[in-house]
């Protein structure tokens, strides 16, 4: 039987929101824009035309949107960090089915509140840790359930950040600052923090971790470098974070489309005249760190580790699973799993073995995408759920505190503590 798309309204038109919509654009059997909230005009208005979005659906608040009786089946809710509570909050009030993207809140008590809501109203609270998804992770989960390695001892896994990507994100842009976002912790590896404990199969029991912001501060910044790169800086031609390198090439999608809705060379270069991306990397107001590394025990008996650097060309992640019967390695970026049995020969799953595409998080947006519609319509439990999300936001909140105080923290501590 041919069931009706499911409705969605949209709260945040960035690049997010437009990740969601490209799915209903290209699934309309599945799901259905009605409406979006943005208080940007330029981006409300491209979304508005390239969506299908008519005029008198279209708010510039979060608030005047959920003000009117429930317009749609579910809200998609890709508002900036610190605005996820309270349209959540109203959200879940009003019944809409949900999708929130991560992080859930850049407060601990927060992200337990939503998730109590949610489980009291009896909507779904799903949270976009897209990379449970992904047919790369997806396998190894798949090897290790299957007992390949027999009993994991050691999980390794490394987020490197890229430094051109620490630069757009942590320094210039949206992330940079805890106050106005999140710990970087939180705000770029909660999706790895939840991989970590999806994989070990069990809760974590204890953490500490180290790391700071050690390199984009004033005192490394080149000598007589202005305010601005585009003020003509002494060191454009060699330092690798001269915003020109990165926003006035012939590419025009991300990053470049976060820093105008117009991509002519013209507006790309006012931008930087005038925006915080053409911003000296050494003068920015930003203070999130920019190496960390969280050691974990989990309540099973496995060690792990995450590593999170921006001192690396390479933006991808790579993990490393230590069993008892073998070892797993892979690469997201290359989209290759290895597999090898002690005493045995290695086997090497590769991208067209697994499936894999390069859209959106290698192709965990759209089986997120696809696993929230089936859920709206009353297909059971996700992949993923707000209990479990919640989870692994504690663990980063957790090794946020203990990088800070310098000691190891018990989870069920700090979650008593909430």
């Amino acid at each position: 039987m041919r069931m009706e798309p499911v409705t969605a309204v949209v709260l945040g038109a960035g690049a997010r929101g437009r990740v969601y919509a490209d799915y209903a654009k290209a699934h309309p059997e599945e799901i259905r824009i009605v409406a979006v909230a943005e208080p940007k005009a330029d981006r409300l208005a491209r979304f508005a035309r390239d969506y299908g979005v008519p005029e008198a659906a279209c708010y510039t608040d979060w608030a005047e949107l959920l003000a009117q009786p429930r317009l749609a089946d579910a809200a998609l809710i890709c508002t900036m960090d610190h605005l996820h509570y309270a349209p959540c909050m109203e959200a879940i009030r009003q019944g809409y089915q949900i999708l929130l993207e991560k992080p859930m809140s850049p407060s601990a008590a927060e992200c337990a509140a939503m998730q109590r809501a949610a489980e009291e109203k009896g909507v779904v609270l799903a949270v976009c840790h897209v990379l449970r998804y992904t047919p790369f992770f997806s396998k190894i989960k798949q090897l290790i359930d299957g007992g390949a390695v027999g009993e994991v001892q050691v999980i390794e896994q490394t987020e490197h950040v890229c430094y051109w990507h620490q630069a757009h994100s942590f320094v210039r842009g949206n992330w940079r600052r805890k106050d106005e976002s999140a710990p970087m912790i939180l705000a770029k590896c909660c999706h790895d923090l939840d991989l970590l404990s999806w994989m070990a199969g069990a809760a974590c029991r204890s953490l500490s971790s180290y790391g700071g912001l050690a390199h984009f501060t004033a005192e490394h910044a080149p000598a007589g470098a202005p305010a601005r790169c585009l003020d003509g800086c002494p060191a454009s031609e060699s330092c690798p974070y001269y915003a020109p390198k990165l926003y006035l090439t012939e590419n025009t999608d991300w990053p470049t489309d976060t820093i105008s809705v117009d991509m002519s060379l013209e507006a790309r270069t006012e931008a930087l005249r005038t925006g915080p991306y053409g911003r000296c990397v050494y003068r920015c107001d930003n203070d999130v760190v920019d190496h960390q590394v969280v050691a974990m025990e989990f309540e099973n008996g496995i060690a792990a580790t995450l590593t999170m650097t921006a001192f690396t060309p390479r933006l991808t992640r790579t993990v490393r699973v230590m069993g008892t019967k073998g070892m797993i390695e892979g690469d997201l970026e290359q989209c290759t799993v290895t597999l090898q049995p002690f005493g045995g020969e290695a086997q090497t799953f590769s991208a067209e073995v697994l499936g894999a595409n390069a859209y959106g998080h290698g192709g965990g947006d759209v089986g997120l995408m696809h696993d929230f519609v089936l859920q709206v319509r009353g297909g059971g439990e996700g992949r993923t759920s707000a209990k479990q999300s919640l989870e692994s936001h504690l663990m980063a909140f957790a090794a946020e505190q203990a990088r800070v105080g310098g000691a190891a923290v018990e989870l069920a501590a700090f979650e008593r503590s909430l």
